[in-house]
């Protein structure tokens, strides 16, 4: 059956759940550092700061099983095959599983390797070393989440989306203020309230997987799953290119917090504070990133063109306008934001004078994550590879290196980052367009 004509109405009922539950995501991260920041000491700050964007490097990393389950699932439903679209789900949740195995057996030398390269002090390493360690435990269950809320977002089920999102990170914000501020267990009481809502996330989103009808077809063929091993090779081959584009986004971020490190623990701290405010725009974007991989999804494997020009066309609309009310927010209140978050003069102070490289960034990085959905809905993954490296390569680390490698210039390099994958990106979309590669 073709998919109707998409409406604004369509872009809201899917974009709008899971930007509000994507929301949820750096606000746990704005909790953190305001539950660590008010505990007076600079390294604790900096130590969560490290240790979770190590986590978040290694989960990250496992994205392309969310982002390769969306987009092919998204192009079986336009394609009306529903036992593809189970077949999907379970595929994905053996990666996830074999995957987190190996995490958790390479576990001691995963820790050793990611502290090696930090230059953080010996107190910013040891906070480090204890939140990641305890983290890692939940890989089993965060790696069965991506896969679980990429098959829900692919069937164009955003509702469930986002119950599972706002009610795992919920409980994990009401954990994170309990066992930090009321037990006292510090930040091991925060790595911990992450571990106990991955899992408890893993629960309520396999309750909402049982309740599509589709997957009855899955309870009769699960033993198919394991037959061939040519469907696998398919996502591999997808699989690998979305790693590399996310190893290098993320190896920018991790480049940037291990430098600030370097700095000192004021500036990483000051740094912790103002990725919050990124990652909160980053997740508000993605709601309409998600809305155009479904969108996208659907309408390359239906093979209608005149639908998938809709899809782009009106989650650009939505994404403009949501970048510009984040640019305002960030103008008007931003100071008001830093100093919510933290009460250490220093490091409020670093934040400021970093502030307007966060300002600038809504409107200049929206088209890269737009355009990111665009191309996971079509699974055009060896595209953003490419664009991706070339921002890296080309722009990331030399604007960092000419600009004399101090915070200013890491901020620097980060936009430029984000403004050249979105003309990368974009350069691709028109070329594959007018080349009619997107919907043969």
């Amino acid at each position: 059956m073709q998919p109707a004509r998409l409406s604004h109405r369509q872009v809201l009922a899917l974009a709008l759940p899971m930007l509000l539950s994507n929301i949820t995501v750096p606000l746990l991260g704005l909790v953190d550092t305001w539950v660590i920041g008010h505990l007076g000491d600079a390294a604790l700050l900096g130590g969560v700061a490290v240790g979770a964007t190590l986590i978040n490097l290694v989960l990250w990393l496992c994205g392309f099983l969310r982002m390769s389950t969306t987009g092919l699932t998204a192009q079986a439903l336009g394609a009306a095959d529903e036992r593809e679209g189970a077949q999907l789900l379970g595929r994905g949740l053996v990666m996830a599983l074999l995957l987190a195995l190996l995490l958790l057996l390479g576990r001691p030398w995963l820790v050793e390797w990611a502290f090696a390269a930090s230059d953080a002090s010996g107190a910013v390493k040891e906070v480090a070393r204890s939140y990641f360690t305890i983290r890692l435990w939940g890989a089993p269950a965060a790696l069965c989440n991506l896969v679980i809320l990429g098959w829900l977002l692919g069937r164009q089920d955003a509702r469930a989306p986002m119950l599972i999102l706002i009610a795992s990170n919920s409980l994990n914000i009401v954990l994170d203020i309990w066992l930090v501020r009321g037990v006292g267990w510090g930040v091991q009481g925060a790595a911990l309230a992450s571990l106990l809502a991955d899992y408890a996330s893993l629960l309520l989103g396999g309750y909402c997987v049982t309740r599509h009808r589709t997957i009855a077809v899955l309870r009769t063929q699960w033993h198919d799953l394991l037959r061939s091993a040519k469907p696998y090779r398919h996502m591999l081959a997808l699989n690998r290119d979305i790693f590399i584009r996310s190893l290098c986004l993320q190896a920018c971020f991790v480049f940037m917090t291990f430098q600030g490190a370097k700095l000192g623990d004021v500036v990483v701290a000051a740094n912790a504070v103002l990725l919050n405010f990124l990652m909160l725009l980053s997740y508000g974007l993605d709601g309409f990133a998600y809305a155009a991989e479904a969108m996208v999804g659907r309408a390359v494997g239906a093979r209608r063109r005149d639908q998938l020009a809709r899809a782009i066309r009106l989650n650009l609309q939505w994404a403009l306008l949501t970048a510009l009310l984040a640019t305002l927010a960030f103008v008007w209140g931003g100071e008001l934001l830093i100093r919510a978050m933290t009460s250490i003069d220093a490091v409020v102070a670093e934040a400021l004078r970093q502030l307007p490289w966060l300002m600038a960034l809504p409107l200049l990085s929206v088209w890269a994550y737009l355009f990111d959905g665009i191309f996971i809905g079509a699974t055009r993954a060896r595209e953003m590879r490419d664009s991706m490296l070339l921002a890296v390569l080309v722009g990331y680390f030399p604007v960092w290196w000419l600009a004399g490698g101090d915070n200013r210039a890491l901020w620097a390099a980060m936009l430029v980052l984000m403004v050249g994958r979105g003309v990368g990106l974009g350069v691709w979309l028109y070329r594959l367009w007018h080349s009619h590669a997107l919907v043969d």
